[in-house]
């Protein structure tokens, strides 16, 4: 049987720290950002603060907004929460 090394990265940033860059570089306020997404303020601060998870929906909405695809930011949420969940695993085997 083949074994395999995964390359694990020291540290995955939550994708909501992506779009805090990307609203610092286009000058854009939260609040405006949650207006051109159709979301409330709140909800938007969340995702940015790795509180709340990017669904598939606001997916779409990061990619028309940002001029960016959807799977991007599923992908991004999707490496973030198996890099989460491989932490948590790592904490409950004992050595």
């Amino acid at each position: 049987m083949k074994t395999h090394e995964t390359i694990v990265p020291a540290a995955v940033l939550p994708p909501g720290e992506t779009i805090r860059v990307e609203l610092q570089a286009r000058g854009w306020t939260q609040r405006l950002f949650a207006r051109r997404m159709g979301r409330p303020t709140q909800a938007v601060n969340e995702i940015i603060r790795g509180r709340r998870q990017i669904t598939a929906e606001t997916a779409l909405s990061l990619g028309e907004v940002f001029g960016t695809s959807a799977e991007l930011w599923m992908g991004l949420e999707g490496r973030y929460r198996l890099h989460l969940a491989r932490q948590n695993r790592r904490r409950k085997i004992p050595a």
